[in-house]
């Protein structure tokens, strides 16, 4: 494993992890959560390793080594210009290994940068899977986007955005009984509250930004961009608050397969919280991604 820094269109330095193999199969970028960053993805990248795949990843902007300083901010339009650094990362990849075929794996935060992201650069791509995701299409961007700018007026842009995190983190663990909604498995919450870069709260110009590439992602002109040849695997944790329990997670798997996307799965755990990875379900999740990376490596 090494890390490493590029340089993005704004001339921000972006912190990249790359696993490497000799004579890689296939290349799999990893768009991590919210509140966490690439090394959490080491025990998953690793087994894909041993399958012969290159992985790879950044730190989000406003997440990590890429802004250790204030976590959860980033100066500018954060959710849109962490697409343009996750499409620079592709290009490069693209261009080191022009043969191979890519695949993106977005979780959580990142599954929602990848909704948006394949509609905008699903060239870069030959897959993609969506990790603990829904379809968010509705209110809640709206007024999230609203709250956060109101927010950002009085408080400060760079400011925790304490009520956003209490209508959602607390309201996921509330839903569980108190529980943390990360995993079933207490160990790998503990493991999640005890790392420095992990469970901060976002600023208020983190939420705003991300309301904003919401409410794009839904939209019909957005929607009509979608590649309908573009394989898909919708993967959630059957009680993940965030896909509302299966509910909206389903909603999103009847969205692309209502749309024309010809080949879209969906996989729910049973029993699972939001980190499908970090549950009883990793060895199976992990089995699926890869299942699923084969026969795009393979087609």
């Amino acid at each position: 494993m090494t890390r490493y820094e590029l340089t993005s269109f704004d001339s921000k330095k972006i912190s990249v992890v790359e696993w490497g193999v000799e004579n890689p199969v296939g290349i799999i970028l990893i768009s991590h959560g919210m509140c966490e960053h690439a090394l959490r993805y080491d025990r998953f990248a690793k087994a894909m390793n041993m399958a012969g795949y290159l992985v790879v990843a950044d730190d989000h902007r406003a997440h990590g080594k890429t802004d250790p300083e204030i976590p959860g901010y980033s100066d500018g339009d954060i959710f849109n210009d962490t697409l343009k650094d996750m499409a620079m990362i592709l290009k490069k990849y693209g261009e080191d290994y022009p043969n191979l075929k890519k695949i993106l794996f977005g979780h959580s935060y990142g599954s929602f940068l990848s909704q948006r992201f394949i509609e905008e650069y699903h060239t870069y791509i030959d897959g993609a899977i969506l990790g603990g995701s829904a379809n968010m299409k509705g209110i809640l961007p709206v007024a999230g986007g609203v709250v956060a700018s109101i927010g950002g007026f009085f408080k400060g842009k760079n400011k925790p955005a304490k009520f956003i995190n209490h209508i959602t983190f607390d309201n996921y663990n509330k839903q569980l009984g108190g529980k943390s909604f990360i995993s079933s498995i207490e160990e790998e919450c503990q493991r999640y509250n005890e790392d420095p870069d992990c469970g901060y709260i976002c600023s208020n110009a983190f939420y705003k930004y991300f309301f904003n590439g919401l409410k794009q992602i839904y939209k019909a002109k957005n929607i009509e961009k979608l590649n309908r040849d573009l394989p898909m695997l919708i993967i959630s944790g059957a009680k993940d608050p965030v896909g509302e329990f299966s509910k909206s997670t389903t909603k999103l798997y009847e969205m692309y397969k209502a749309c024309g996307v010809k080949d879209v799965t969906l996989k729910l755990y049973d029993g699972v919280y939001h980190e499908y990875l970090n549950d009883t379900s990793k060895e199976e999740a992990t089995n699926d991604i890869l299942t699923f990376a084969n026969k795009i490596i393979s087609a």
